[in-house]
């Protein structure tokens, strides 16, 4: 039954077929085998097999299988060995990280209570939830998870916490009498209870309008499941830089093959130079370096609060352009606190400080209170922590008796801890003043009431203390609290103050105390709450976290767009987004009524493109901003801690779920998980991604520039009708030796420092850029050139062919070592970095040169290889000419920055 919040309970009742007696348990059993079990959709999980041979379906490895065979044909058994070698890792990676996704609907299945209490032919009975059928009435309390979607028939004081479903952060009241329009918000429709929200207090009775996939939560698992895959910026980028190697490898090949077969050679050498060519140009070891750049990533984000769920997501935070972040928890405290006191007179004082922690203090616009202020703070505080049935104190950690290993703990109701925490920042405990006020009489809060009541013996006086509705309070009090004497109420005032404060964001709440006569054999009730003074107004709100506006900065210095996403009341998100400086206009504000006209009339991506806030949204229509945002352009990052968050984590570019508040579903669908729940630590995890990916950046520079220095300096030799400069064995042995290890070593490079200080890269900028396209022109050409004029040189010297290749290769290793140093930034130069901010870089390099000169003097090796030993005068000398590539990189680099000065000062 969709439209169960527009109809009366009896109305609801007989639709349904169904009595407040439930029903029988024959017709229970007959309507179960109709609707069927009340359980979430699940995906069908693929077997672990399919998932693994699924891994082989990426352009890159169509690459890297081709390198193999050819390395097969060729008989270069290492080589082939290492590929498959790779190719197996990767397949076992990206298998371990699509069976964890899998289990993100199964996740959801878990918020659905196991059992819960239904009244069967007017009996009460505890049955297994995933038997409930619509007509069921189910009977709820406080601590109870509904089971299922439910219209109310009955709410005695409840509240359920909703936040998990819509992402209100505070509890929501039920009134099972009302009725609301068809179109209101998921949050206001009180007369319902829905599947997977808590009851926080009261109790309430009800009958099933729908279970399983029918549910509201049913359709976030059914948003999940049908959720198109989106595939983060650096499996983009990848895949066509991969097309391009594969296309640059095979043009190569056939262009030398070509030139060979003009020029005379044989057809078996003119396919074992192809073969060879082909092999040293592909970057075999691209994929396990890319794996340890993210994997190293990985490592650095979880030293700042960022956990990986998948390896690639390490890069995506990096590359992300727009932040979707939820409100509760993330920006704020997720903790209902004062912030500030409203004098009767209209003055408002603050109260710093958050969460339950009573560290704070209260200042007036004068600074600390006088005397006479302080004694009327004493009567506010008094009236706050005496109708209260709250807890605040400490606790032991570990059983320490130190008391720095004490941590503040709170239970009872959110507005009533919030009022003993402002109470303990003035200076006034609980327990102390019910020792010294003797409680007479109460009156409990209730919703049909909406304020709360004690009398207390103060001195001989019978004081009345009362907290709650301003509305409620004001008919109750006949004068307002002044600094010396009583005013006469002026309730016109207090009406616009309370009014103004709301407008900001503030949860208003209203005190007031008063002499209370009351007979031995009379009954304390709200007759007797005539008279009364009003002593001021207390103003709370979820505040923020103290690092989130820092935090929201450096996302716009990042050139990071940030857009905060609530099931939140307008009014309480905007006071929020002003603080942070999220918006500029009211107008940056979208509601979710809003947004559902937008999408009917084909408006969204307009609308979406210019809103900073989103409030009162459901949670299908989080799903909506991230497919506009995606459709504008942008890469998006979405935060979220509940089951309504979880479609639009699952479709963003990398979803980030909260560790501590986040729902078991969230973090399932979640690339990334906060372990505080901070938004600075996303912002942390922006940077280290931008690092993770520069690093990959760097690696494939260094891998793709070597391969195109081998490209020239073959080209050169084949037109010039010289033999191979290297053969085979050789060129392998530069990839697997050389480069294998510096490109490992190069993935542990640091962060240069300034990575939130630039613009993140365009969605649609190609990993080989034109940067990039320059650099590996010049640095391959000059590796290429001076490389081939050194071998034709040994050779009209008279040298050997085979003295002539060992030269080469070993000045090829030389340029290799050199050139790592080149590929540690694309803009300063590699003279101001220190080599000992990445040891291993510099270990590696001396490890591949100590390799290559161990190979010339270990007998099997050198004649595979056919290298033998050089005199020191001639390795110097070589050194001098690995050199050149140094020079000529940093003349460019040199080039580039005064250009681009010029460019800004003109």
């Amino acid at each position: 039954m969709k439209q169960a919040h527009t109809e009366s309970g009896e109305s609801v009742l007989a639709a349904l077929n169904s009595s407040q007696h439930g029903l029988g348990q024959s017709e229970a059993c007959a309507r179960l085998a109709h609707y069927g079990s009340n359980s979430l959709p699940t995906a069908k999980s693929l077997s672990l097999s399919r998932l693994f041979l699924r891994q082989f379906s990426s352009p890159l490895i169509y690459v890297l299988l081709a390198a193999a065979l050819v390395s097969l044909v060729i008989q270069a058994w290492s080589d082939a060995i290492f590929i498959f070698a790779v190719l197996m890792i990767n397949a076992l990676i990206g298998t371990i990280q699509e069976h964890s996704a899998q289990r993100a609907a199964t996740a959801l299945q878990q918020m659905v209570s196991t059992s819960c209490r239904v009244l069967r032919g007017g009996d009460a009975r505890e049955i297994n939830a995933e038997e409930l059928v619509p007509g069921d009435i189910v009977l709820l309390e406080s601590g109870d998870k509904v089971p299922a979607d439910l219209r109310l028939l009955l709410s005695n004081d409840l509240e359920c916490d909703e936040s998990s479903l819509t992402g209100e952060s505070n509890a929501v009241l039920k009134a099972a009498d009302s009725l609301f329009d068809d179109d209101a918000f998921l949050g206001d429709r009180r007369n319902m209870a829905f599947a997977g929200t808590l009851v926080a207090r009261g109790r309430g009775r009800g009958v099933v309008v729908a279970t399983g996939q029918n549910s509201e939560l049913g359709r976030i698992a059914d948003d999940v499941l049908t959720q198109r895959f989106v595939k983060a910026p650096l499996a983009l980028r990848m895949e066509r830089f991969t097309h391009w190697v594969a296309v640059v490898v095979g043009v190569a090949a056939l262009l030398m093959a070509a030139i060979a077969l003009m020029q005379g050679v044989p057809f078996s050498e003119v396919m074992l130079l192809a073969v060879a060519l082909a092999v040293s140009v592909i970057p075999e070891g691209l994929p396990v370096a890319l794996t340890v750049a993210l994997a190293i990533g990985m490592r650095r984000m979880a030293r700042r609060n960022v956990i990986i769920r998948r390896l690639v997501a390490v890069e995506a935070l990096g590359s992300c352009t727009f932040i979707a972040t939820d409100k509760t928890g993330t920006l704020t405290v997720n903790r209902l606190t004062v912030r500030q006191i409203g004098l009767p007179s209209g003055e408002h004082w603050q109260v710093s400080g958050e969460a339950i922690n009573p560290q704070g203090v209260v200042l007036t616009p004068r600074g600390p209170p006088s005397a006479n202020e302080a004694a009327w703070l004493e009567r506010v505080c008094q009236a706050a922590i005496l109708p209260n049935e709250a807890f605040l104190g400490q606790r032991k950690l570990g059983g320490n008796d130190n008391r720095e290993e004490e941590e503040w703990v709170a239970h009872g109701d959110a507005v009533d801890i919030a009022l003993l925490v402002m109470a303990h920042k003035a200076g006034f405990v609980q327990a102390e003043y019910a020792s010294a006020y003797p409680e007479h009489a109460v009156i409990p809060f209730e919703s049909e009431r909406l304020f709360a009541a004690t009398l207390n013996q103060v001195g001989a006086q019978q004081l009345a203390f009362v907290k709650g509705a301003v509305e409620r309070l004001l008919p109750m009090c006949r004068t307002m609290a002044g600094l010396d004497e009583p005013l006469p109420l002026d309730r016109l005032a207090l009406e616009k103050q309370a009014h103004d404060l709301a407008r900001q964001g503030y949860r208003v709440l209203a005190l007031a105390s008063g002499s209370i006569t009351l007979n031995e054999s009379g009954s304390f009730s709200e007759e007797h709450l005539r008279g009364l003074t009003l002593l001021g107004l207390i103003a709370m709100i979820d505040p923020l976290r103290s690092e989130a506006k820092a935090a929201i900065a450096s996302c716009r210095t990042a050139g990071i767009e940030v857009a905060m996403v609530t099931g939140d009341h307008p009014a309480t998100a905007l006071a929020i987004a002003r603080e942070l400086n999220l918006v500029e206009t009211d107008q940056q504000l979208v509601t979710g009524p809003e947004l559902k006209k937008a999408a009917e009339s084909g408006g969204l991506d307009q609308l979406v493109r210019e809103a900073r806030v989103f409030a009162r949204i459901e949670p299908h229509q989080k799903l909506d901003i991230v497919h506009a945002l995606q459709r504008n352009g942008h890469f998006v990052a979405v935060s979220g801690d509940g089951a309504n968050d979880a479609p639009a984590l699952s479709a963003a570019h990398v979803g980030i779920a909260m560790g501590k508040s986040g729902t078991d579903v969230a973090r399932e669908s979640a690339a990334l998980i906060i372990t505080d729940d901070k938004f600075d630590s996303i912002v942390a995890g922006v940077e280290e991604g931008r690092v993770a990916y520069a690093n990959v950046r760097k690696v494939i520079f260094l891998l793709i520039s070597t391969g195109a220095a081998e490209l020239v300096l073959f080209t050169l030799a084949l037109i010039t009708g010289q033999p191979l400069p290297l053969l085979a064995v050789q060129l392998l042995w530069l990839n697997l030796v050389t480069n294998g290890i510096q490109d490992i070593a190069l993935a542990f490079e640091p962060g240069e420092g300034d990575e939130l200080k630039r613009p993140p890269r365009s969605p649609k900028e190609p990993i080989f850029n034109r940067v990039m396209v320059e650099r590996v022109l010049l640095s391959a050409l000059t590796v290429g050139g001076v490389a081939f004029l050194l071998f034709q040189t040994l050779l009209t010297q008279g040298y050997s062919i085979d003295e002539a290749r060992n030269g080469t290769l070993l000045l090829m290793v030389l340029f290799e070592n050199i050139h790592v140093f080149n590929c540690r930034s694309e803009t300063r130069s590699a003279l101001r970095h220190n080599p000992l901010r990445n040891p291993l870089l510099l270990f590696g390099t001396c490890a591949a040169q100590l390799i290559h000169i161990g190979a010339m003097y270990t007998p099997w090796i050198s004649d595979v290889l056919r290298i033998e030993p050089v005199s020191l005068n001639h390795w110097l000398g070589l050194l001098s000419l690995a050199l050149t590539v140094l020079v000529v990189m940093e003349l460019y680099k040199a080039l580039k920055f005064w250009l681009e000065r010029r460019q800004r000062c003109g």
